[in-house]
């Protein structure tokens, strides 16, 4: 069967994305793997599902470039609002969409008829505190932040010099995390922005991450290197992390870019 599918990334965190109310898919774990590869397939950090739900105006599915699903994604609950809007699925502006790591409201900022960024309300965080890692993993100890998935962020004095392919695996499947964790290293810079990059659970090095952009900007504020807002600048780009004062959560702003559409068989092999 051929799909019709749309590549879109935000701050370079990029995925595949299908509407699955005209083209239903039941081997996602399968096409995942598949058109992820970037010199075989289409090339991404994984594959998007946009769905209907029963609960939400939409729902989201996302599946890394390993097969494996994810509970949530910023990066792509943001292409998600640019795609809703710009491909007729909705007119609003604020949407509401059913994640596996609960309901997250999409705040579209539209300007002559596209969608020029968009706010995710990511819900509020889990600050668990500095853990120890022990020996073997390079590094002695990092702070433990659930954004409704599970993230590990270290941070270091010159981020240059951090071998993320080398340390990246280790970290990702510390025992201290049985359903493996997404890594983020940070600097605190001179102007106060943090420059961060991100090891991801079942994906490897990608260019960014929105729940690991707002979980860095969570542990900045518990070590007491942030204020209220933080602009976290990653090898994509750059997200605009801030947090509500009455209701505790975590705003994140940012850009969502299309690349390009296309169609694909579903019974290619590459």
């Amino acid at each position: 069967m051929n799909i019709e599918f749309t590549k879109m990334h935000g701050a370079g965190n990029d995925y595949i994305y299908v509407n699955t109310l005209k083209f239903p898919i039941d081997n996602p774990e399968e096409l995942s793997v598949r058109w992820s590869k970037y010199h075989t397939g289409i090339g991404s950090d994984g594959l998007v599902l946009i769905g209907r739900s029963q609960v939400a105006d939409f729902s989201m599915r996302i599946f890394n470039a390993d097969g494996s699903e994810a509970m949530m994604c910023g990066n792509a609950s943001r292409c998600i609002g640019k795609y809703l809007y710009e491909y007729g699925l909705t007119d609003k502006t604020a949407v509401t969409l059913e994640t596996l790591s609960g309901i997250k409201k999409l705040y579209l900022n539209v300007k002559d008829g596209r969608v020029e960024s968009v706010t995710v309300d990511m819900g509020e965080p889990k600050c668990f505190g500095r853990v120890e890692l022990g020996e073997g993993y390079g590094y002695e100890s990092g702070i433990s932040v659930s954004m409704g998935n599970p993230h590990l962020v270290i941070f270091v004095d010159d981020i240059s010099k951090v071998e993320l392919e080398k340390v990246g695996p280790g970290l990702e499947h510390h025992p201290l995390f049985p359903d493996r964790v997404n890594v983020e290293f940070a600097q605190v810079l001179p102007d106060g922005k943090i420059r961060m990059r991100v090891w991801e659970r079942g994906s490897g090095i990608t260019q960014a991450c929105g729940t690991g952009a707002c979980a860095t900007y969570v542990a900045a504020r518990y070590a007491g290197l942030c204020g209220e807002a933080a602009s976290i600048v990653m090898d994509g780009g750059t997200l605009r992390v801030s947090q509500e004062k009455e209701s505790g959560h975590i705003m994140m702003e940012g850009p969502a870019v299309k690349v390009f559409d296309g169609t694909i068989d579903t019974d290619a092999v590459f």
